[in-house]
Order: C-alpha cells, then sequence, then structure tokens
C-alpha cells in the first residue's frame, strides 16, 4: 500500500496552509486505497487533534511514506532521500536563493513534482493560491482605505475564522462613492473580482468609469486590449503581445486621475511597460492614494513597491514629495499607501487550502497513483533518480555543483 504524508511546514516566515484537509485525506484514503500520515504540527490551519479526529495517524515523522506533500521549500536537512516530493519548489526559473535546494534533490536521488508546472494539456496551471491572494489582497485594500481615511473600520482577514467570516463584515459597514480600478486577467484578479461582489461595489465600464461620477462605489476591471495597445496601430491581439510585450504601450495613464484605489493582479516583466512611472505620483492630478499592489513585483508594474510588507504589518507610506516610504494610514492626499504582502493566502488558509486540496484531489492524485507514466506528472517533475528530467535540463548549469560529462 502507498502511504502519503503530509509535511509539517517547516519555512520561515511559517505557512499555516496545507495540500489536504482532514476531510480530503479520508476521501484520498477511500478512492484510492492508499494510507495517509500527518506529521505533527503546532501551526497547520487545521490542528493535529482534527486529523486523529478523521482517523488518521500523526507521526514525528515520514521516513515510512512513499509520497510527501506540502506546500512551501522543504528545509534540505530534512529532505528524506529517494522519496517523492510535491511542493512549490521555486527552482524552475533558477531562483537564486534555492539553488542549494535544486542541488539537494538532485544528490538526494529525489523525485520532484512541483505544483508550479502542473498544468493540463492546454497550459493551463492545476495549482495555485491565485484567486484567495486577489481575494485577500482586494479586502487588504478596502480595509486599507477605511483606516486611512477613517471611513469605516475592518477586521484583517487572518482575523477571521474564514471567508464566510470576511463577508459577514462588510454587512455591518457603509463604503463611501470611491472608485477602484482592477487590473488583470488571471486567478489573482478573479479573486478580486469575486471580493469586489462581496463588499457589493459595482462594475462600470472603463468608459463610464473615466467620464461619470457615481453616488455609490464602482469597480471597473482593465485587461488585454482595455490596458494595453500595440504602438504602431493602437490594436491588441493576445498572442502577440505575449510574444512581443515592447510593442505594445500601457493606456493606464487615463486612470490615474480618476481612480481612489487600484487593486493590481496583473502579470509582468520588465519587458511590459509599468502602470505608470515614480514621478506620475507628484502630480496634483494623482488621486490613486491606496493601492494593492497583490502581484507584489518590487520595483515592477507598480513602480513604488518598495518590497514586500508582511500580514502584520501589510501596508507603508510613499511620501508623494520625497518618493521615500513613511507612516502609513495619515489622513492625507500626500502620502500613497501601499499593501504589498507576498503571501495573501496565508491570511485565510482553511479555505485556500480546502480550494487547494480540491485540485490536488481531482487532478493531480489520480495521474500520480495511476501506476504508469503521466503527461501531467511527467511534465511537472524537474527531477528524479539523480538527474534532471529532459523538459528542465536548461536547468544544468544551475542544479549540477559541478559539470557533467
Amino acid at each position: 500500500m502507498v502511504t502519503i504524508g503530509i509535511i509539517r511546514e517547516e519555512k520561515i516566515p511559517k505557512d499555516v496552509r496545507v495540500a489536504l484537509t482532514p476531510e480530503q485525506c479520508v476521501l484520498v484514503e477511500q478512492k484510492f486505497g492508499v494510507k495517509i500520515v500527518v506529521e505533527t504540527s503546532p501551526d497547520r490551519c487545521y490542528a493535529d487533534a482534527l486529523y486523529e479526529q478523521a482517523g488518521l495517524e500523526i507521526v514525528q515523522d515520514l521516513s515510512q511514506c512513499d509520497i510527501i506533500i506540502g506546500i512551501k521549500e522543504v528545509p534540505i536537512d530534512k529532505l528524506i532521500e529517494g522519496k517523492t516530493y510535491l511542493f512549490f519548489s521555486h527552482t524552475k526559473k533558477k531562483q537564486p536563493y534555492n539553488q542549494k535546494l535544486m542541488q539537494a534533490l538532485i544528490k538526494k536521488n529525489i523525485r520532484m513534482i512541483d505544483y508550479e508546472a502542473l498544468t493540463h494539456a492546454d497550459g493551463q496551471r492545476i495549482l495555485g493560491f491565485g484567486f484567495y491572494a486577489g481575494v485577500v489582497g482586494a479586502h487588504n485594500g478596502l480595509l486599507t482605505y477605511g483606516k486611512k481615511y477613517d471611513a469605516y473600520d475592518l477586521k484583517a482577514a487572518h482575523e477571521c475564522h474564514d471567508l464566510e467570516a470576511v463577508t459577514e463584515l462588510y454587512q455591518h459597514i457603509d463604503i463611501p462613492p470611491i472608485k477602484i480600478v482592477v487590473t488583470g486577467s488571471g486567478k489573482v484578479a478573479s479573486g478580486i473580482v469575486d471580493m469586489m461582489d462581496r463588499a457589493d461595489i459595482e462594475y462600470v465600464e472603463p468608459e463610464d468609469f473615466l467620464t461619470q461620477q457615481f453616488n455609490y462605489p464602482v469597480y471597473t476591471h482593465l485587461k488585454g486590449s482595455t490596458l494595453y495597445k500595440r504602438k504602431d496601430d493602437g490594436s491588441y491581439q493576445r498572442d502577440d503581445f505575449h510574444k512581443n510585450p515592447k510593442d505594445y504601450a500601457c493606456v493606464f495613464q487615463p486612470y490615474l486621475p480618476v481612480a481612489n484605489i487600484l487593486m493590481n493582479g496583473i502579470y509582468w516583466d520588465k519587458e511590459i511597460e509599468r502602470l505608470f512611472e515614480k514621478e506620475d505620483i507628484q502630480k496634483s492630478s494623482f488621486r490613486m492614494n491606496v493601492i494593492a499592489d497583490i502581484t507584489c513585483d518590487v520595483d515592477g508594474s507598480v513602480p513604488i513597491n518598495m518590497g514586500a510588507s508582511s500580514i502584520a504589518i501589510p501596508v507603508y507610506g510613499i511620501d508623494k514629495h520625497t518618493l521615500n516610504k513613511t507612516q502609513p494610514y495619515q489622513n492625507t492626499d500626500e502620502v500613497v499607501d501601499v499593501m504589498a504582502v507576498d503571501n495573501l493566502p496565508n491570511e485565510l488558509p482553511r479555505d485556500a487550502s480546502f480550494h487547494f486540496g480540491q485540485h490536488l484531489k481531482k487532478f493531480v492524485l489520480p495521474a500520480l497513483l495511476a501506476g504508469e507514466e503521466n503527461d501531467i506528472v511527467n511534465r511537472a517533475t524537474i527531477c528524479k533518480d539523480g538527474k534532471l528530467t529532459p523538459p528542465f535540463e536548461y536547468l544544468s548549469d544551475y542544479a549540477y555543483p559541478i559539470s557533467r560529462d
């Protein structure tokens, strides 16, 4: 019988999410005829007692397991030789801070299946926490506006039991007639839009957002052709944009003097034009004084992102005149408050874990436990048997500590 272990998260700062909830573990055992054990943890959002109540064994180590499942990177000294691991390794882009981890995975003959590389045949990612990053980031943006202008009071998401408890907060406040601009087209943006609906903030078309005033809070959603246009003819074509981003101009400027809050959920790299430049915030017309930079690229699409903030201290201010960090929540338009938390789903760990586990149970575990070669698993297997797999051989100079013949 295959034994699967749920790992205790040990990366600092602590992550309280889990890949499978207690109920999901039971369903996996019943469906696939496997045994699941749970490494004891004092921090997990689902306590050891809840797994025990579901009939699962709590263990001190996972050496008995064939497959070990976590969320964040496993510390090198905790890796068990010869096992199959699933977690976010953050190595496929040659991240320097995880090079030693990549080399250890090779040295320890570990079969590394990376969540980030798990995709359907059409390239769509199977697993991720982007939706809940969007939900929590949007809530944090609304919370920040209320606190900055003393307009209303909201609890932080991590102070609530779950998303339904967060939603309930909005039944007890009145959001003034502010304008919110949402950017992006992926899971993060879908989470932002979901939060807009939960907060009873009405959608309006971009043209109306720019030209009309409203006596209730509104948002508009910019993506694709409403955010980028070719520099030569003003057109937009998605595949061309991703292939030739330098040929496209960002058309966000008209929103700077109109929007009160930016909820940023776009994918960005250095070849894509920013939403605005630092000097733009020094203009008297700049009105967007709360920014939730949910995708959190330092000095990226939001150039006044000066580094990730934390769940405990989620917001910092940027002085419009000096462009330096300052205290947030000042009731003044001379400071832009920036929310730049980079582990937002950890604020709603129960909801995020359940959503993640559902996809893991439905799409990934059937492929992994089929007992035969599977494209979903193969596409995501970075290394096994002490070497990189063919799709990831581009990591050779990163993965091997010495040159290999």
